[in-house]
This record gives C-alpha cells, sequence and structure tokens, in this order.
C-alpha cells in the first residue's frame, strides 16, 4: 500500500514509500515494485524485509505525474495495491495495474 508521500521542499519530487504487511504478502521471500517509473525492470527496485515479515521501500518520483506499478513477488506472482490512488487496464491480458497519484 501507498504508505505516505512527502515533496521535497523546493524540488520536483515525492518521495514515496510502499509498504506491505506481512498478512499482504503470505510466504513470499522476496518483493519488488515494478512500474513505469523504473521502465517495468523486475529488478531495479527491491523492497527490504522488515523483522515483522512486512516490506517496505521508498522511492522518488517526479510530482505532478501519474504511475502505474505492480509488486511481483517472489519473481512469479503479480499483485496489484489494493488501496492504489486508482487503478487502470493493463494492455497486456486481462488486468489492471495499480497507480500512484504524486
Amino acid at each position: 500500500m501507498i504508505e505516505k508521500k512527502k515533496y521535497v521542499k523546493g524540488k520536483p519530487v515525492c518521495r514515496v514509500t510502499f509498504s506491505l504487511p506481512p498478512t499482504a504478502v503470505g510466504y513470499a521471500g522476496t518483493v519488488h515494485i515494478v512500474g513505469d517509473f523504473n521502465n517495468w525492470d523486475r529488478d531495479s527496485t527491491p523492497m527490504t524485509k522488515l523483522n515483522n515479515g512486512g516490506f517496505t521501500a521508498t522511492v522518488n518520483l517526479r510530482k505532478g505525474r501519474e504511475y502505474q506499478f505492480l509488486y511481483l513477488f517472489d519473481k512469479c506472482c503479480w499483485e496489484l495495491d489494493r488501496e492504489a490512488d486508482k487503478f487502470v487496464k493493463s494492455p497486456y491480458g486481462d488486468c489492471e495495474n495499480s497507480i500512484v497519484i504524486v
């Protein structure tokens, strides 16, 4: 889920913190955030596993835009952010992408 958005004073940047509680990730050993802000690169934005079993990551995004993203569990299972700002139909298959608006 999109936990926090912090706009950097004097810069066109928003620091967005994503977090997933243990109940959302189940037994996943790794989680990556994959989206148009990292060219859908499956490896470029790993989330940090927390002691409680959840995951977190903070990404700097240019403000004034919408970004599509998904979570990738164990490099094989795609998941929406069920609390995203909105959703859009994916051009790949019969599914949706999550949207964060900054």
